[in-house]
């Protein structure tokens, strides 16, 4: 036995251990064993092994071993992207605190936090407090703040993975680096789940050259049983949305053989719809069944969660608001509806059941059509060979620079050589020069020099000491209320006329609605009163046809993983001897695509040309997913219209995509590989869809995270219109006076790097050069393509007539072939 583990501090740990009729892994004793000789680091676990107590334990041990290196004050800072996450955590780490006989104290502080709780927290800091990247911004906004950390020994950064990648990572880079200017010695640990960049994960979270570093990963694998719910029959034309609700029969007996059943959708819209669905299946569920989502009201959500742990529901039907670290001993069970459209997240889910270390987590795949089912397939190949998606770091986001340099400035002020060193020191911002440094200086004091005329955007004040300051107390009050890297879409309370509140909803939705109509929210059917302020006042309803709410943005992009094997699998579907059941199970279907078209190989590409009495159809099949998809058809549409001028409908899902036209396409053998060329990409890229219009949407966000444009005051919040109004104008300034200003280059970069997925698509169209392009004409709807032409249809039918065309057009079709 070694010199640690003959340590004080590790027999009370591992008492504690067996005390439970445990024993540690070894990926915590060595996380413990490399916290006690400084190193900093990021812990590699599957979901329910204790990553968190890797780290948590290591810093009570360290404490045990040395309590005269620790002062009075916060010790322990717990960053987490989920509020729900915290407070789960928090009742684990105070059990154990108690357990072991520690006086520490742990507490939550977030938005949720109440007021008289953060004034005695401001008063005196917890030993733990675990909180959330904006919140921590929040308290580097107030006076005096610095004091706060001074007794500060760690911060912990708990999965790391959901906030790498986005600007809430970036400002959790931000927070880390100014704590390192009052507490130099601080050690930084970061807590993951595996994703396929793991060492750049690190690099960005802990980019400072004078710590050590380590990165542990655990040796034991969680074990996953991914079993698909089969429809009784396949449909050879399948199409998106109808299937699931054919299969909640099959749905039920999988809840009652269960404790309890988490039902993951990828939509808060889709959720609302399946709580219905199943109630509808089983009414007994009534007060068994709950629906969890990030509109649905805190209190409610609270006491679901509650209610989860202690066993007393069947199932929950939920988003991604229960896909992190949430320990919910009773659930045995996952239900994934719909593709869960990458590696990563389906892990993710599959690993809310079956918590402890030792169970297998089972999750059933229903699908919502057939062709999910190759996904399936293509998910447990990822599975078996271990690929997941990686998490690319964001940098230089200028709009972030300026509102931490404007927190700073309300806060305790700063000096620009000290600004300075803090933003370069991160990742995200290691690339940063001394130009768009003042740039950014020029901009918080002035408005930079196209809206120095204007005085609201004069925010700070440099002294006669060469300190940066906010002297506005209204200036400071907007800016602290409008803190963080979140832009959501205006959001409306939803409360009833006799009082009580049930959640929110977008206002983007609800402003589409009547006085009278009826919809569906937490699971109820509520009939719109009237809108006023920024509250929905409801009453109840007994509507048998109730609209069930869109959020936007609700549709996930197909991951590049999930992509690649979805290729593979189609490509193998037809190959003599294959094993997987749900390959066999489409056999029908795949045969049709072959006999009326073709099955692409993974080195072929697949174009159809298709008459029908509504025009000439292309379909193209890249599968790259839905947002990538989006750009290829205006490209290939772009490139088509030089031959001839022709006037489209463009249509597309994760597979692929739809021009139709009145008039037949210029398409033939001589052409098709000049059209799919990768020559001249991104300029033909650029000509096809109006860059400046994308740009000028992606700038609302940057406005409003830059402090352009408010979007909360004091009892009002701007709405979508609104702010895209307000931040139009500014952005049509800039480009008209200002085209080198950096939050307008930035607006640019995001829209290639986010919503045109640059890389991605020059990796696409270098995949398709080397592809042999398969040209077929087919005499109608292949099985490919009949999804596809019914997204076409989504936007312009109710639900009840896109039936009953869906059944039209099938007829046509098979009698057609």
């Amino acid at each position: 036995m070694g010199k640690f583990e003959e340590s004080d501090g590790f027999k009370i740990i591992y008492n504690y251990f067996e005390d439970r009729e445990q024993s540690p892994f070894q990926f915590q004793i060595k996380t413990w064993k490399k916290y006690a000789s400084g190193h900093c680091g990021v812990v590699v676990a599957p979901t329910g092994f204790g990553k968190t107590f890797s780290v948590f334990l290591g810093v009570l041990i360290d404490y045990l071993n040395h309590p005269e290196r620790y002062k009075k004050g916060l010790k322990l800072l717990w960053i987490s992207p989920l509020r729900s996450l915290a407070k789960d955590l928090a009742k684990a780490m105070k059990a154990a605190v108690d357990q072991i006989g520690l006086d520490w104290e742990v507490q939550v502080r977030n938005g949720d936090t109440p007021q008289n709780v953060r004034r005695q927290q401001e008063r005196l800091m917890p030993d733990i407090l675990l909180t959330t990247p904006e919140t921590m911004h929040l308290l580097f906004s107030q006076k005096k703040n610095s004091r706060w950390f001074t007794a500060l020994q760690c911060v912990a950064v708990d999965e790391w993975h959901e906030l790498l990648g986005n600007k809430r990572g970036v400002l959790t880079e931000l927070a880390i680096s100014r704590l390192l200017t009052i507490v130099p010695n601080l050690k930084i640990w970061g807590i993951t789940a595996t994703i396929g960049n793991l060492k750049e994960a690190m690099d960005v979270l802990i980019p400072y050259a004078d710590k050590k570093t380590v990165m542990i990963t655990a040796k034991e694998k969680k074990k996953i049983k991914v079993v698909s719910v089969l429809p009784n029959e396949v449909e050879v034309l399948p199409w998106a949305g109808h299937l699931g609700k054919s299969l909640s029969s099959k749905i039920i007996p999988i809840i009652y053989e269960n404790n309890t059943t988490l039902i993951f959708t990828n939509t808060r819209g889709q959720s609302e719809l399946w709580y219905q669905i199943i109630l509808e299946a089983a009414p007994e569920l009534a007060g068994q069944l709950a629906i969890h989502h990030g509109s649905i009201d805190l209190k409610l959500r609270h006491w679901i969660e509650d209610n989860i742990a202690e066993g007393n529901l069947r199932a929950v039907i939920c988003t991604s608001s229960l896909d992190l670290g949430v320990d919910f001993k009773p659930v045995d069970c996952i239900i994934q509806i719909g593709s869960a459209k990458g590696v990563a997240r389906f892990i993710q889910r599959a690993g809310r059941s079956g918590h402890s270390p030792y169970e297998v987590s089972k999750i059933y795949f229903v699908p919502t059509h057939s062709l999910e089912l190759i996904e399936v397939a293509a998910l447990k190949e990822a599975l078996k060979t271990g690929k997941i998606e990686e998490r690319q770091p964001m940098v230089l986001c200028y709009d972030i620079m300026v509102q931490f340099l404007v927190t700073l400035a309300v806060g305790e002020g700063f000096h620009a050589d000290e600004a300075y060193k803090i933003l370069k020191q991160t990742h995200a911002f290691s690339y940063l020069n001394e130009d768009e440094f003042n740039w950014g200086l020029q901009f918080i004091t002035q408005g930079g020099s196209t809206l120095k005329a204007y005085e609201e955007f004069h925010k700070v004040i440099k002294d006669e000491d060469e300190l940066y300051k906010v002297k506005s107390r209204r200036i400071s009050m907007l800016h602290r209320m409008n803190i963080g890297a979140i832009v959501s879409d205006a959001m409306l309370r939803v409360k009833y006329m006799s009082g009580g509140y049930i959640g929110m909803i977008e206002e983007f939705f609800i402003s589409k609605l009547k006085p009278k109509s009826s919809f569906v929210l937490a699971g109820k059917t509520l009939e719109l009163v009237k809108i006023k302020d920024m509250t929905a006042y409801v009453k109840k309803s007994k509507a048998k046809n109730a609209v069930t709410p869109s959020w936007l943005g609700g549709r996930l992009p197909l991951s590049s993983h999930l992509s690649h094997y979805l290729r593979i699998k189609l490509a193998d579907a037809l190959s003599p001897g294959i094993r997987e059941r749900e390959l066999k199970f489409l056999h029908p279907l795949i045969s049709r695509q072959s006999a009326h078209s073709h099955i692409p190989q993974s080195n072929e590409f697949l174009v159809e040309l298709i008459e029908t009495k509504e025009g000439f159809h292309l379909f193209m099949y890249p599968f790259e997913g839905r947002l990538v998809h989006e750009v290829i058809s205006a490209l290939i549409a772009h490139r088509i219209s030089k031959i001839k001028p022709l006037t489209y409908t463009i249509a597309m899902n994760d597979y692929g995509f739809e021009l139709l036209s009145d008039q037949p396409f210029p398409i033939d053998e001589n052409n098709i590989e000049n059209i799919l060329s990768k020559e001249n990409l991104m300029e033909d890229v650029t000509a096809s869809i109006n860059a400046s219009e994308m740009a000028s949407r992606k700038f609302r966000d940057i406005a409003v995270i830059a402090g352009l444009v408010v979007q909360s005051r004091p009892g009002s919040r701007q709405n979508n219109k609104s702010l895209q109004s307000s931040s139009g104008l500014i952005f049509r300034v800039l480009e008209d006076n200002e085209p080198q200003n950096l939050l307008l280059r930035q607006s640019y970069t995001e829209v290639f790097d986010q919503q045109l997925e640059e890389v991605r698509l020059q990796a696409a169209f270098e995949r398709i050069s080397k592809s042999k392009i398969i040209l077929k004409h087919a005499k109608s709807f292949t099985p490919l393509s009949f999804p596809i032409k019914v997204d076409s249809l989504r936007n312009s039918m109710s639900y009840e007539s896109l039936e009953k065309r869906i059944e039209r057009i099938k007829k046509q079709t098979l009698k057609v072939n």
